[in-house]
């Protein structure tokens, strides 16, 4: 059963795509169901997909669908178009596709998940990220190059989303930047007064520091693979 405000923004949502082709902003549904910040469309687009009503795609920034609606709605007549992306339609029939806000992060080059390459300071391009998975603070992205994380799902050319923070916990995925000079992607490890970059790979070996010849550029909270 959904509440109030997620039936009036399912519908909301249906509504527009059907009358204009293309979704509402967040800030357009923000304003029609009369909430204070974007914080409560977030709430309520993740209620939806958790009842089965919204799926997001995968791979895709700015796209999720409406996979069903209520019964009430349903009997006024649903007839679902399609948005187009840029990836092979492989959706049901029944899936309604809606473009969902997204932030562009800058892509600071290359990270090594091997050995560690020298320190990232340009702007290669930019990515669309989707809003779910950034929290508070600031964030940009980075190329993987190498295999040493691919135990942790981490691929090579994989894009990286990184939250700035020069604090980590022990297990975090981290940007380490070494000595000053050079920079990966490790798994983090506090050994006394020693830090730890450990490798996801079994084939390279976990590096030792001293705590004063590491410091965290940031850590990981989300991956983008293309196919």
């Amino acid at each position: 059963m959904l509440t109030k405000k997620q039936l009036d923004l399912l519908e909301f949502i249906h509504k527009r795509v059907q009358r204009d082709g293309v979704p509402p902003s967040f800030d357009e549904m923000k304003e029609a169901l009369d909430l204070r910040s974007k914080s409560g469309i977030h709430r309520l687009i993740t209620a939806l997909e958790e009842r089965g009503f919204i799926r997001r795609l995968a791979h895709k920034a700015r796209a999720l669908e409406i996979v069903k609606l209520p019964d009430a709605m349903g009997k006024s007549g649903f007839n679902p178009r399609v948005i187009d992306g840029d990836r092979p339609d492989s959706t049901p029939s029944n899936a309604h596709r809606v473009e969902i806000s997204a932030i562009e992060l800058p892509v600071m080059g290359k990270i090594a998940a091997g050995v560690p390459i020298e320190a990232i300071s340009h702007v290669s391009h930019n990515v669309a990220v989707p809003q779910s998975m950034l929290g508070n603070g600031e964030h940009y992205a980075l190329e993987v190059k190498g295999d040493s994380m691919i135990d942790a799902g981490i691929n090579s050319g994989d894009i990286v989303v990184i939250k700035e923070t020069s604090v980590a916990d022990d297990g975090d995925i981290v940007v380490a930047l070494v000595e000053d000079q050079e920079a990966t992607l490790k798994t983090l490890r506090r050994h006394g007064k020693s830090i730890a970059l450990e490798a996801a790979n079994p084939a390279y070996e976990t590096r030792i520091f001293n705590a004063d010849q590491v410091k965290v550029q940031g850590k990981l909270v989300g991956l983008i693979r293309t196919y």
